[in-house]
């Protein structure tokens, strides 16, 4: 039986491939579980710089497997309380989603928790949660809107139309846009260029970035400034 989840590392980079291409990368439990695992393996090896997360086929992922609702645990699949957000929060290396297909209500979730996406251009978005009935649990109200801001959010989730790959670019979903045959090449070359960087000072700048996220402007200039101090000592050029 093939895994639901494939995991690679070239290099510095970690290549997860989500392997249900039959079901469109439909969400069942064990697909969760090895995708969990494979993150929590980026944040605890030393070796990998960043994560490139994709789709087997031509979805990227369609959602929860509607044949599994109700028959498996989705929201703890490991049995340890950790959710989607909670998984993904606790990695502080970068994660590009690399868009190939459809990503659809659960499928989306999981694309918006990652910091930024690539598409192919045959890339569609869709929030079909008030469609097919199902609440929103893995960051959909709000990962959206801070994507896209708060009105085309409302459109998206309230209409349940998709939104194309060039769309999401123009909308600020995504930040480029390739042919699919150069999808997985392009995320590599932006995974190696992060692994180029001061890879300390460049986690600092992400965790400062996502500090937005949890208190006010005003704090979080704050704790920037703090940590500026911080690093001026650590370094000696604060006297």
């Amino acid at each position: 039986m093939e895994k639901t989840v494939l995991f690679t590392v070239e290099d510095s980079t970690a290549l997860i491939t989500l392997n249900r291409p039959e079901r469109h990368n439909a969400i069942c439990r064990d697909l969760l579980v090895r995708l969990y695992d494979a993150i929590d393996e980026v944040a605890h090896n030393d070796a990998i710089k960043a994560a490139i997360i994709t789709g087997n086929g031509k979805s990227f992922c369609s959602g929860l497997d509607l044949e599994v609702v109700g028959k498996e645990n989705l929201l703890d699949p490991r049995g340890d309380g950790r959710d989607m957000p909670d998984v993904f929060s606790a990695c502080k290396k970068p994660i590009i989603g690399a868009v190939n297909g459809n990503a659809i209500t659960g499928g989306f979730e999981l694309a918006l928790n990652c910091d930024f996406l690539i598409a192919s251009e045959n890339a569609r978005f869709i929030d079909s949660h008030a469609k097919v009935g199902i609440h929103p649990g893995w960051g959909m109200t709000q990962l959206l809107q801070q994507a896209v801001g708060q009105r085309m959010a409302k459109q998206m989730s309230f209409t349940c139309r998709p939104l194309s790959a060039r769309d999401a670019l123009l909308h600020g979903l995504v930040n480029e846009v390739v042919a699919a045959e150069e999808l997985i090449p392009r995320a590599k070359q932006i995974a190696r260029d992060i692994s180029e960087v001061n890879f300390e000072i460049m986690l600092e700048i992400k965790a400062l970035i996502e500090k937005q996220n949890e208190v006010s402007l005003e704090q979080s200039l704050k704790i920037e400034r703090q940590r500026f101090q911080e690093f001026l000592k650590r370094a000696k050029l604060l006297f």
